[in-house]
């Protein structure tokens, strides 16, 4: 399997996955549980979702391990228990996609604010991102991908973190659920001139509130990215709460025909976050021409 670099070179354009969370409880996942608790509780369905999104076209998956930090985990079930989850969700993805599919280890936030608004420091942060990143390059990742970010000192803590514990390939993701800005006030711009610096493989966006709103952000990512490739991976619109279901606005035609743009005006890695379904990447990759029989390998 070519590494990242080698894809981005040899193709135009890469096509990642869609959501964890909201396809589990598509698949039963019971409220109040950790999607992360399926790695080691229901493996079988873990494996059929990264399936589904390679059946439908997607170039890499994500583990699920988003919030599998130790911090993330301390008052749940899985406390202590963050190196095993994270080894064994990259080993299963990868027994999952085989070697012809990209493995990237999802590292979300810790979900503490930095000091002097929360108890989260430098010291902690760094520490606890080695010690996630380094589960998941033993597990035999390809990448790692910090997503839904939203601070700029813990952005910044978690490449320093990971830099210490792995030399793999970084993508580095914000969130920019304020519209075009972080719920922290970071525009698209600030983020690019914040990590651009640091040798990253890729930046961009996930996660954010419309798709109107992703247009504009990438364009604002485009403007001053350079030659710095652009992960975009936007939810499937806005949710709304049908009866006693979350309902997402953008069909799979639509999510797909904002992303193909995305594509077209040289965004390099594009992909679906929260309400995106193997149908939405298969919606994708037809509107880049693509298809899961004629992957080009």
């Amino acid at each position: 399997m070519p590494s990242f670099a080698q894809l981005l070179e040899e193709r135009p354009v890469l096509i990642a996955d869609g959501a964890t969370g909201t396809n589990y409880q598509d698949m039963g996942i019971a409220p109040g549980v950790a999607p992360e608790e399926w790695v080691l509780d229901e493996p079988g369905n873990v494996t059929a979702l990264h399936r589904s999104f390679v059946e439908a076209g997607s170039d890499l998956v994500l583990t699920c391990t988003f919030g599998a930090s130790s911090l993330r985990l301390a008052d749940g079930p899985l406390a202590g228990r963050a190196a095993e989850l994270n080894r064994s969700a990259a080993e299963l993805a990868r027994a999952a996609v085989g070697e012809d599919v990209l493995v990237a280890g999802s590292i979300g936030p810790t979900g503490h604010l930095s000091d002097p608004l929360g108890p989260l420091t430098r010291r902690l942060a760094v520490s606890t991102f080695a010690e996630q990143a380094e589960a998941l390059a033993t597990g035999g990742v390809d990448l790692l991908v910090l997503e839904t970010f939203f601070s700029l000192d813990e952005g910044l803590w978690a490449v320093e973190g990971i830099r210490g514990a792995s030399d793999l390939p970084l993508v580095v993701s914000y969130s920019f659920d304020q519209g075009t800005r972080t719920m922290m006030g970071l525009r698209p711009a600030e983020v690019v001139a914040a990590f651009a610096p640091l040798g990253i493989a890729a930046v961009g966006a996930n996660c954010g509130k419309s798709l109107a709103d992703t247009d504009v952000i990438v364009d604002e990512l485009l403007a001053v990215a350079g030659d710095l490739p652009l992960w975009v991976k936007p939810n499937a619109g806005v949710p709304r709460i049908v009866g006693d279901t979350v309902v997402y606005d953008a069909d799979p035609a639509t999510h797909a025909a904002h992303l193909a743009a995305y594509a077209a005006n040289g965004a390099r890695i594009v992909g679906g976050c929260c309400g995106s379904t193997p149908a939405h990447i298969a919606a994708l990759a037809s509107a880049l021409s693509r298809s899961p029989v004629n992957r080009p390998g």
